[in-house]
């Protein structure tokens, strides 16, 4: 699979191979663009780290690839991670001590200021984060993460994906990966 990238502004989003070489990928690429608009990468960069794991661990579906979206606006930086296995819907869980994963939405969660996932088009769904970054010179505190965004806010506009939201919680309708 080819590597397709789409930079205008302030929106970037690139098609990669649903590999461990494509989650680096991912990493870097959302790295830079966000180092470009002159915001700080440390909690982005663990935001697209997780989310681009997951994509390309438990939706992964052979020959097709993932797609990572960053976009800033109105104060918002949105980080979007769509993969092609809308029937594995994630939820951050308590991992086992000794377990080796099991906590890169609890990281997730820790950082964002807002993450869920948006349903469809069928067979996809997309994991998304929001960090209000107004202000990021002042101290951040440790937010839930949870819900999805106001009607009309940064997070209501065309992302990745489309249908249905569901918020950062475990769906109690679909398995958790």
């Amino acid at each position: 699979m080819h590597t397709h990238i789409c930079d205008s502004g302030r929106r970037f989003g690139a098609r990669l191979a649903a590999t461990p070489r494509g989650a680096r990928q991912a990493r870097h690429l959302a790295v830079e663009k966000i180092a470009a608009w002159g915001l700080p990468t440390e909690g982005p960069a663990l935001i697209v780290a997780e989310l681009a794991a997951n994509a390309v661990t438990h939706g992964r579906v052979p020959g097709r690839g993932f797609r990572i979206g960053v976009v800033l606006s109105g104060g918002v930086l949105r980080i979007e991670v769509a993969d092609t296995r809308g029937d594995r819907v994630p939820g951050s869980r308590d991992a086992a001590e000794e377990a080796e994963g099991g906590r890169g939405l609890v990281l997730v969660e820790a950082i964002a200021d807002r993450w869920g996932v948006v349903r469809g088009p069928a067979p996809c769904k997309t994991v998304w984060a929001e960090l209000d970054v107004a202000g990021w010179g002042e101290c951040r505190d440790n937010r839930s993460g949870t819900g999805s965004p106001e009607a009309g806010g940064p997070g209501s506009g065309p992302g990745l994906g489309g249908g249905n939201r569901v918020p950062g919680n475990r769906d109690p309708v679909g398995p958790d990966v």
